[in-house]
């Protein structure tokens, strides 16, 4: 089930502060940059603003940020709503023992790693990302937390690029997204699953 809302003009500004770049990294990529939005500390700010608005009061005690960019929208979150930040990082880049979860990408395969321990029995998660093209990373990410007992509430990302083949895991999953991107275009709203 999705809703869509385009009657918030903070919408418009941060999805006009997000540059398409073509054929980056590899040809036929038109990759979605979101340094530009970072530029512009009002487009920034009602970005995070957003997503506290949705997660304030939800008794989250967890957001777990996927690196890289989940590591620039997380905290800030995090902080908001009185919830701790917990990275979820590429391959040996946490020292002592970590929990591990490989995933496959369209074009190969790649895993994510969180500290054990990080993550307590019971608590709520919420996962948070700039962008979900196929899911993949957003599947590894609940099942890392689920492993560890958490209990993911939700994923949230700035854009979603829907003509890319989802992750089947993700079908239940609730997700929360600020830009449906198409390829060529971005339509404004929100869309939640």
């Amino acid at each position: 089930m999705s809703a869509y809302q385009d009657n918030d003009p903070r919408i418009h500004a941060i999805q006009s502060r997000i540059r398409v770049v073509p054929n980056f990294p590899k040809p036929g990529i038109m990759f979605q940059d979101i340094t530009t939005l970072l530029l512009d500390h009002k487009a920034f700010k009602d970005t995070i603003d957003l997503f506290v608005d949705r997660y304030k009061g939800k008794n989250i005690s967890v957001v777990a940020g996927i690196e890289a960019r989940g590591f620039i929208f997380g905290p800030p979150i995090a902080l908001a709503i009185g919830a701790k930040f917990v990275p979820l990082r590429k391959p040996r880049k946490l020292p002592g023992k970590v929990y591990r979860q490989e995933y496959d990408l369209e074009y190969g395969s790649d895993c994510i790693e969180m500290h054990v321990g990080a993550v307590e029995p019971g608590e709520r998660a919420l996962v948070v990302d700039d962008l979900i093209a196929t899911g993949g990373t957003l599947c590894a990410a609940m099942n890392l937390l689920e492993r560890a007992g958490a209990e993911v509430i939700e994923c949230a990302c700035v854009i979603e690029i829907p003509e890319l083949k989802v992750c089947t895991s993700l079908i239940h999953a609730s997700i929360f997204l600020l830009l449906f991107c198409s390829i060529s275009f971005c339509l404004r709203g929100y869309l939640t699953f």
